[in-house]
């Protein structure tokens, strides 16, 4: 049985238009979540060590100010797009959309204001809240009017997130949400966490976007087994991951990846229905960002598991399909399992 409730977390700047901000929390024997109206962002999730004390395991802010002001996406979902789309440039139907350049060359993450920093319709259910938004058609440069449903389900220790879409023009559509997990609750060492994750190839290096998929086998990016990852890194001269790794492309339910820390027992898998997941190591956390209990968040203090499409996939027919037509339904759903070995 999942208990729910719903307070106010803060309310938005006059500038950005004054609405409240809710926070909703969900909670079962062995997880609380809780997520916020703003961006859907999950605030803070608590799992249970093996001693069977509750730590928060996400990176984030303890106020509404934090959130307001200049992050990595923390906690967040993404879009209209995830990811890179190469030189902010795409063609539908024979018309090209320039969006904005907000990382290098590329567009990232839906572009200057993406559906992270807008406030969502929330409606409480059962076992979780639903949160709905209308994204205009022009909205940061997209075609389409595009509405968006993004549920947050728990049950146990399985926390799911189901993202739906529909559009009233073609477009590209991409969406994750971009939490920050640190599995130790608390400062650690890279070489307290082992992952693994199930890719058999990888569509993208950091910033640079790949004209083809790269196979992983025989290579410092092959996690198809269990890894230390501060040992990995330092076996392979690698200064961190942000690279998107091809799953089996089926439209079904499938392990894409999986994380651990020994010390405290505790695992987290994520399975999805997405294409392809995007690991994140925090590479430029630098310190300089004060979190919860004004914590420091020092570069690879967290990582990101964002299942999602391949990147640039809208400029690359051979990458599996990103465009929703009108009359279709975007739906995919991401599972994060939590429990202690």
């Amino acid at each position: 049985m999942t208990e729910v409730k719903r307070k106010v977390f803060g309310q938005m700047p006059r500038e950005e238009g004054g609405g409240v901000v809710e926070k909703f929390v969900l909670k079962s024997d062995s997880v609380k979540v809780e997520i916020l109206s703003l961006g859907c962002i999950i605030a803070a999730l608590e799992t249970k060590g093996r001693d069977g004390e509750f730590s928060d395991v996400v990176l984030g802010f303890d106020t509404l100010q934090g959130y307001m002001g200049k992050h990595p996406y923390f906690g967040a979902v993404v879009g209209r797009v995830a990811n890179r789309i190469a030189k902010g440039r795409f063609t539908v139907d024979g018309k090209e959309y320039q969006l904005f350049l907000n990382n290098g060359p590329n567009s990232l993450h839906g572009g200057a204001k993406g559906f992270d920093k807008v406030l969502w319709s929330p409606e409480v259910l059962p076992n979780g809240v639903c949160f709905y938004r209308l994204s205009p058609d022009g909205e940061e440069g997209y075609p389409g009017d595009l509405k968006v449903w993004v549920t947050y389900m728990l049950s146990g220790g399985e926390l799911a997130i189901n993202y739906r879409a529909q559009t009233s023009k073609t477009t590209p559509i991409n969406l994750t949400n971009h939490a920050y997990f640190n599995l130790a609750g608390q400062p650690w060492s890279e070489d307290e966490i082992c992952v693994t994750i199930r890719g058999r190839a990888r569509a993208c290096n950091g910033c640079c976007i790949l004209r083809e998929v790269t196979a992983v086998q025989g290579t410092g990016f092959d996690l198809r087994q269990p890894v230390v990852l501060g040992k990995h890194l330092q076996k392979f001269c690698l200064d961190g991951f942000d690279h998107n790794f091809c799953l089996q492309q089926v439209q079904a339910r499938r392990l894409a990846g999986r994380a651990r820390h020994p010390p405290t027992g505790r695992t987290m898998e994520v399975h999805t229905t997405q294409p392809g997941i995007q690991f994140y190591t925090g590479n430029f956390l630098d310190g300089s960002l004060k979190g919860k209990g004004t914590v420091r968040y020092p570069k690879h203090s967290a990582f990101c598991l964002e299942t999602q499409n391949w990147p640039d996939a809208v400029n690359k027919p051979q990458f599996p399909n990103t465009l929703l037509q009108p009359g279709e339904e975007y739906n995919h759903t991401t599972w994060f399992v939590f429990s202690t070995t």
